[in-house]
Order: C-alpha cells, then structure tokens, then sequence
C-alpha cells in the first residue's frame, strides 16, 4: 500500500460516524463555527477518544498563551499538537524515521503520541523551549473533522492544571466556566491521555503509559521501549504528565489498606475483592477485573467524591508490577494523583 493508506482508511471509516448520523447537519455546522472560532484565536474544548481537549490554533502564539493561562498549566510543560492527517507531520518535524512511519502504521488514528524532532519555525512555546514536538492524530471524528476544518491543534486537558482530566463535557464546564465553547457531548471511550513516546532518543523512551502499552509499541517497532523512570528534577518535562502532580481531586487519593477501616464517607474503588463489614456511608465501586472500566471512569469517580463531599478515595492495589498497557496507565494516574 502507499504510505499512510492503512490510516486514511481508518480515518475514513470515523468520518463516516458523522456524515451518517441523524444529528449530522447540527454536528456539522457546530464544527463549522468551532473551526472559525479558532482560527480567530479562541479557544474551543472538544472530544477525543482520551480526554476532552482544550484546542488553539498550533500557529498561534498569543491563542497557546491563553491556554496556559486558561488552565493555569506550568509555561515549561510541552503540549501535545493534535493532527488530522500524517501528512501534517512535516510542518512540525524535521524529520520522520522510518520506527515513526511503523508506529504510525499501526496506531494512528489513536492513543499514541510520538515525540520528534522539531522544526525551528514551531513555537518554542508549544514545546516548552525543547528541541522536540509531539505529535498525535486522535481516533474520535469530531476531533478530526475539526482539525481538518481548523488547521492542526494543540489540546492539553479542558480541566485546571493538576485537576482530574476532563472525560465528558460538564466537566470542562464546571472546570472553565461557560466562557469555554464546548463541542461534543459524549463521554470518552477510553478516559485516560494518550501513551507518549520519545522518539528523538535510543532507544525509544515511554514517557507516558496509555493505553498501549511498552509491549505493543515493542512488537511494532522489532526493538525494546525503555520506560522512564529517572525523576526530572530540574529538567523541563519531554512530555505532559512527567514532572508535576495532575489528576487529582480534592479528596484525598491513598492505594487502600484492607486491615485498616478506612474514614467515612470514603469512597472505594475495588478490582478483585469486595470489602465486608465497612459502614454504611462507605461507596465501593466493583470493577470485578474490568481494568478498562476502571480507567475509562477513573477521572469521573476522582470527580463524583468533591462533587458529594467525600473525604478521601481509596484505591485496591494493582496487581503486581510488571504492568504494562492500560494497568501501567492506570498506576501512573493514580500514582500521581496520590503525589
């Protein structure tokens, strides 16, 4: 096949969902006004298969600025710039080796962002002053309908900065207030950001864990991932989600003790065993080995224990390292979601 066939057919077949949809004319001009919103310097939340972004125009130094004000994001940490099509590539890296035409192959459209060397004309406040970009083309059809119509993006989290991510639209509402124009309204499929991985180093670096996994990426690529594990104390992040401590609620968030009562009104989110004999007020959430559930609702029950007042959520331990894949991705959020 000729380069990038494989991922014009998959992106096809997402299109498809919104050209077929009852609601595809409502859908259509939504997107329409979001692109041209952005392409005047605003900003606009919208969906991926991840999280909801909070989208700005990748050329536009002033609308990035914004999102880092927005948000309240630390200035030295990278965004990730979100593509419509592998072709864009090349207006962001100067160079594209033949390990990310493999990857690309094979993940994209999807959870996966490569982190490449840049060109000098990208903004050195998209990268956080690095030599580096990041780089990913999202698997949802609203995200690629609107990249396609906008230009490409960068699309950091639609929550406050350390804050739980963003997996439905009421909550980048309720994180960034009506200002915000919000597009999209479904939850999404996965919950969890994107596996970033380093590409400009050998071997390759998984700087964030997702959804796919070291061995994936491994398997694809016919050479070992390297995980990250050295603390970055006074280095700038490579990517999102390295250096500072994110996803957490107001409730304090502790892997759980099962010979200890935890407080009331915990909330306790368990994956093997149910406890017994816990109080009444005591939420248990049974995801019965469904790590999958587990993650895709993560951030929704980090955010359902401020919303009813709870005090503290508590997590059952993983099972044992090595992790890998979505239990990986898990264990990195609320890893640093405890801090």
């Amino acid at each position: 096949m000729c380069m990038w066939e494989v991922v014009e057919e998959r992106r096809t077949q997402m299109m498809r969902v919104l050209s077929e949809g009852a609601d595809s004319a409502e859908q259509w001009a939504e997107i329409e006004q979001a692109a041209s919103r952005l392409q005047s310097g605003g900003l606009v939340a919208f969906p991926t298969e991840t999280v909801y972004g909070l989208g700005a125009c990748a050329w536009n130094a002033e609308a990035i600025r914004q999102v880092f004000v927005c948000k309240g994001r630390p200035a030295d940490n990278p965004l990730i710039v979100h593509l419509s099509h592998p072709s864009e590539i090349s207006l962001f890296a100067a160079e594209i080796p033949a390990s990310a035409v493999r990857l690309i192959d094979a993940f994209w459209p999807g959870p996966l962002t490569l982190i490449l060397p840049k060109k000098p004309e990208v903004l050195d406040i998209l990268t956080g002053g690095l030599d580096s970009v990041a780089l990913r083309m999202p698997a949802h059809p609203v995200a690629l309908a609107l990249i396609e119509a906008a230009g490409p993006l960068v699309a950091p989290s639609a929550n406050r900065s350390g804050r739980p991510s963003p997996t439905h639209p009421a909550h980048v509402r309720h994180d960034l207030g009506p200002e915000v124009m919000v597009i999209g309204h479904t939850p999404c499929a996965y919950g969890l950001e994107s596996t970033v991985l380093d590409l400009t180093a050998t071997p390759a670096i998984l700087c964030r864990p997702g959804h796919l996994g070291a061995q994936q990426l491994s398997a694809v690529l016919g050479e070992p991932v390297v995980s990250m594990t050295s603390t970055l104390d006074g280095h700038a992040p490579r990517s999102p989600g390295m250096k500072y401590t994110h996803y957490s609620p107001s409730a304090e968030v502790r892997w759980a003790d099962a010979s200890v009562q935890p407080p009331s009104r915990t909330l306790w989110l368990v994956h093997s065993s149910v406890p017994t004999a816990v109080s009444e007020d005591i939420a248990v959430v049974d995801y019965a080995g469904e790590f999958a559930r587990m993650a895709r609702e993560l951030y929704d029950r980090f955010r359902q224990a401020d919303l009813e007042g709870r005090p503290a959520v508590w997590i059952e331990p993983l099972p044992l390292p090595p992790h890998d894949g979505v239990i990986a991705a898990l264990f990195n959020r609320i890893t640093k979601a405890i801090g």
